[in-house]
């Protein structure tokens, strides 16, 4: 039983990051990982393109309670350390309209290829179908023990391994139950950016429909976030970008705070303010075009029928309303299979947020998911697995 620098648990981006970053500085890294190859989940992500990160890059774009730690690691390791990361791996990058940076390939395979090209270079040992199941503090470091019965010695062990969301590809919340052996409390893990459950006659009716909206979540009667995009209408409720979004704060009330006042409120004619939708309907009236007809040439013909059942009369005033503020009651979210991300963990306050170190046991490090940081969409979770990871390498 060889004796380690370094025992890095999960082999995702954060994980392949701390190992990189680690054996560079000349630690003996070994690296154990439960799915039989690296970096599963990796080639989902940006819809199989791998958004990377995002050109604007800060604190500011992760859950509130995370932006201290998020702000000491983004100032350790940011946008441009990122780049010159890749860069010298030989990947190269675009950024598109949004700021998202993707691999010029568009393919995940790109990204995950260039870092187990470095691995191997490195010499870094990788252990697959590896499932850590203890650790233990022993007296030069800590023991770990797989399922498998095997059994390695390291100084310095960190966490990489990951949150909830996609438990076919590995993700299964193991990393916390290793964490709270050693005292840590748990934020319980909730769905994160997922599709929102509900009940509403306009989603059976327009199942499949996309519309470019915004969408405004709201909490016990306060909003909360609004966010522009698409809006898909499905058999069990809504999703699309614009959804996904708003999602988060929303999954949380339901989930972990058994919230039961939670709503979104769409505005189905962004691109039009109350008074000129109000012109625009009027001046139809006015025209002599049936009230059915009315929203014809702004908005899919399946609203029109809609709109007549919903509404009886001609009432300008009511149809704006509706159109600007039509409101869904939200029951629920989609499960782990569905949600990109999670919500939960390790929180940051147990983690020192200049090396990512554990506060309640010396020699034990977190990267990644498994800390309570949520990002927004457009690269920005991606972005702090390549950030923690680089942190706690170069520190454990």
């Amino acid at each position: 039983m060889a004796q380690h620098d370094v025992i890095i648990i999960g082999g995702g981006a954060a994980g392949m990051m701390a190992a990189i970053t680690a054996k560079r500085r000349g630690a003996s890294v070994l690296m154990c990982e439960k799915m039989p190859k690296l970096g599963k989940k990796l080639l989902i992500t940006g819809a199989g393109r791998c958004n990377l990160s995002n050109d604007v890059l800060d604190a500011s774009f992760y859950n509130p309670g995370s932006q201290a730690l998020v702000r000491s690691v983004l100032g350790q390791f940011g946008k441009e350390a990122v780049f010159r990361f890749f860069k010298e791996l030989g990947l190269a990058t675009y950024a598109d309209e949004a700021g998202r940076i993707f691999p010029v390939t568009n393919q995940a395979a790109s990204v995950l290829k260039v870092l187990e090209m470095e691995l191997e270079r490195l010499k870094v040992t990788i252990d697959l179908g590896c499932e850590i199941k203890n650790i233990r503090v022993v007296k030069n470091g800590f023991e770990i023990s797989a399922g498998s019965g095997e059994r390695e010695t390291g100084l310095k062990i960190i966490l990489c391994a990951g949150g909830k969301s996609y438990p076919a590809l590995g993700a299964d919340g193991n990393g916390y139950a290793l964490a709270a052996m050693f005292g840590h409390k748990i934020i319980e893990p909730v769905p994160s950016t997922v599709p929102l459950l509900v009940k509403d006659p306009w989603c059976h009716a327009l199942q499949g429909q996309k519309l470019r909206v915004s969408v405004t979540s709201r909490i016990r009667g306060k909003e909360v976030r609004t966010a522009s995009g698409e809006l898909l209408f499905t058999q069990y409720g809504l999703s699309g970008t614009a959804v996904l979004d708003v999602s988060d704060e929303i999954s949380i009330a339901l989930n972990r705070d058994h919230e039961a006042s939670v709503s979104v409120i769409v505005d189905l004619l962004p691109f039009m303010d109350e008074k000129e939708l109000t012109a625009e309907l009027s001046g139809k009236l006015a025209k002599g075009i049936a009230c059915e007809n009315l929203v014809e040439g702004l908005l899919p013909h399946k609203l029109s029928g809609l709109l007549r059942e919903t509404l009886h009369g001609s009432d300008v005033a009511a149809i704006t309303r509706l159109l600007k503020r039509k409101e869904f009651k939200v029951i629920g979210t989609r499960g782990w299979n569905e949600a990109e991300f999670t919500a939960g963990g390790i929180p940051v306050e147990e983690a020192d947020p200049l090396t990512l170190e554990s506060k309640l046991q010396k020699g034990l490090y977190f990267a990644g998911e498994v800390l309570d940081v949520q990002g927004r969409r457009g690269g920005y979770n991606l972005a702090w697995a390549w950030a923690s990871g680089a942190v706690a390498g170069k520190t454990a």
